[in-house]
């Protein structure tokens, strides 16, 4: 593999309100240093897209903005969020999670009804109302553009959902919460072309709303749906500005490389 100068970077500034900023931000397993200095900033109401090669501290660093990664990982440096170091000790952590929620690769709807997965978080978060708890439901099945699909089947299994539907439920059941952040890892990586349109065109709406960041392999999806782009290698931002910059004048040779497909 080419090595490239990990000291050479073009990280910009972003010139609007923050949703959440990394400060310096590393990751290890034990003694693998997996990620080093990570330091960007991610705007409200946009969609930041985070890609790279297998391995390359995208996931890594996206399971940090919400401590997914605290039992199994050391890290170090500030995740500020309005105004916290959320990275602190002190952090409640399922606090944290209420405002920054996540939906992973692959869907992982309860073995519950559709109302269920709605509900079930909401219920132990103190709601009781049934009206409120309806509300919800077809607000964020709405949201996720899944409430046509599903509105006369909402007592019926989740698990009968088919892989598109059942990841858009998932990312219905974050946004019933009313968080502020949406982290997405992959969402759409084992869905079919069709499926994955769904999802973009559900993640252009929902950032009316919400702060989205979004590991993507698929370039063309982050070229697609995304306002900012970083680019990750070797465990180490190398890039980040806007999406169309990135794509068109890349200032790294690394990322060059990787969006040329001249890379490895």
């Amino acid at each position: 593999m080419q090595e490239y100068d990990y000291n050479k970077t073009h990280i910009i500034d972003i010139p609007l309100e923050k949703a959440m900023t990394t400060e310096n931000l590393q990751v290890f397993y034990g003694d693998n240093h997996a990620m080093h200095d990570a330091t960007l900033q991610f705007p409200r109401h946009r969609i930041t897209a985070l890609i790279g090669a297998s391995g390359s501290g995208k996931s890594t660093y996206l399971r940090c903005l919400n401590r997914m990664n605290d039992r199994i990982a050391t890290v170090q440096g500030k995740i500020m969020y309005r105004d916290m170091d959320i990275n602190s000790k002190k952090i409640n952590v399922y606090e944290v999670r209420k405002h920054i929620s996540m939906v992973f690769q692959r869907p992982n709807p309860f073995a519950k009804s559709i109302r269920e997965n709605i509900t079930f978080a909401l219920k132990r978060n103190g709601i009781k109302d049934k009206q409120e708890l309806n509300k919800r439901v077809e607000e964020s099945l709405k949201a996720a553009a899944l409430w046509d699909e599903v509105k006369d089947d909402l007592d019926k299994s989740a698990l009968a959902l088919s892989g598109g539907q059942a990841q858009r439920l998932c990312i219905a059941r974050c946004v019933a919460m009313k968080p502020d952040i949406l982290l997405l890892d992959e969402p759409a990586s084992a869905l079919d072309p069709i499926s994955t349109a769904k999802i973009e065109d559900t993640l252009m709406e929902l950032r009316k709303n919400y702060s989205i960041i979004i590991v993507t392999h698929n370039m063309q999806q982050a070229s697609r749906i995304a306002d900012y782009t970083a680019f990750f290698h070797m465990g180490h931002v190398l890039e980040y500005d806007v999406t169309e910059k990135i794509f068109t004048t890349p200032q790294i040779k690394a990322t060059e490389d990787y969006i040329s497909g001249n890379f490895g």
